[in-house]
């Protein structure tokens, strides 16, 4: 499953450079695929989408730090434990993102995709 960062948020920015993935992101940046990854060009995702992955997307969120499901593998393929939720100072601000729940399997396949 990929983690989500809350609104008890307080944009401390301590996550930001522990993810591995680039998969987050500050408030009302704009932000791409290919950042922090091998993708480039036309990608189709996990999710069936297809993506031009070096085109820039829009902010998730104007008011918080933000996580791209689709970049996030839980740290899989770098670290034992989720990178961002260890460095957070604010307990629970991070949490598993119930929409995006995730296998093991799904996501060492995510963490191929990004990283070939």
């Amino acid at each position: 499953m990929a983690v989500l960062i809350t609104d008890t948020c307080i944009n401390c920015a301590a996550c930001e450079p522990e993810c591995p993935n680039q998969a987050i992101y500050e408030p009302g940046a704009e932000w791409s695929m290919a950042e922090g990854t091998e993708l480039t060009g036309s990608v189709t995702l996990l999710n069936g989408n297809e993506v031009d992955a070096d085109e820039m997307q829009e902010p998730l969120s104007d008011e918080f730090y933000f996580i791209v499901p689709d970049k996030c593998t839980e740290c899989h393929g770098f670290h034992d434990e989720e990178q961002c939720i260890a460095f957070c100072p604010v307990p629970e601000c991070i949490i598993p993102d119930p929409d995006h729940e995730d296998s093991e399997d799904v996501l060492e396949e995510r963490f191929e995709l990004l990283h070939g």
